[in-house]
Formats: C-alpha cells, structure tokens, sequence
C-alpha cells in the first residue's frame, strides 16, 4: 500500500502562484507514476500532470503547459505541482496519484493505484 498526502493549497488571486505537495509513504518503492489530477464542481476529474520517477520526465494537460510544472525530490518521496499566472478556471480540488506499474506517464484514472484526499485550490477573478 502506498498512503498519499497534497498539502499546499488555498485561496489566490488571478495571475498568482501555488506549490502543491504530495507526500508518499508505505511501498513506495515501486512505483513507476506520479500525477496530478482535478475535479471542478460539476465535472469530471481530469489528468494534470504526471512524471515518471525513473527519469523525472513529465506530461502536461495542454491548458497548463507554459505555467504549471511538476517535480520531485525521491529522498523525500515527494512530487510537487509548481503553479504559476494561476487563472479562475484552475479552481478545483487537485488530487495527487500514485500507479505502480507501467512504462509510460499514465494520464486516465483507472491507470493509477493510489490517490490522496485532495487539496482545495481556489483563484479568484
């Protein structure tokens, strides 16, 4: 089992910035994956971002390249969410991921093992 905690979230203003986090712990040492997803009220929950820890590269949804970035810190066991010129329809819970398998950043739900709690992130007009 892999436990999953986002912390980083809040309130901010258009054209801000935000960090999320993703602490993991438990069997972390399989895993393959790590990825951001979103839920807006009334939509479904969508891919963000993912990295693959072998390699650190990553993959973007297309209405975030250019502002958002992920990374991860394998000591601590840690990805973040670098959010920058943060815009209204970025408000969502963000859900971090873990899958244990798999060779390529996995962007659907059903790919993922593990998922946190989900952090509020709120960016006001």
């Amino acid at each position: 089992q892999v436990q999953l905690v986002e912390s980083g979230g809040g309130l901010v203003q258009a054209g801000g910035s935000l960090r999320l986090s993703c602490a993991a712990s438990g069997r972390t040492f399989n895993t393959a994956t790590m990825g951001w997803f979103r839920q807006a009220p009334g939509k479904e929950r969508e891919f963000v971002a993912g990295t693959k820890w072998s390699d650190n590269s990553a993959d973007y949804t297309d209405s975030v390249k250019g502002r958002f970035t992920i990374s991860r810190d394998s000591a601590k066991n840690t990805v973040y969410l670098q959010m920058n010129s943060l815009k209204p329809e970025d408000t969502a819970v963000y859900y971090c991921a873990a899958r244990s398998r798999g060779t390529r950043i996995a962007t659907r739900q059903w790919e993922y093992d593990y998922w946190g709690q989900g952090t509020q992130v709120t960016v006001s007009s």
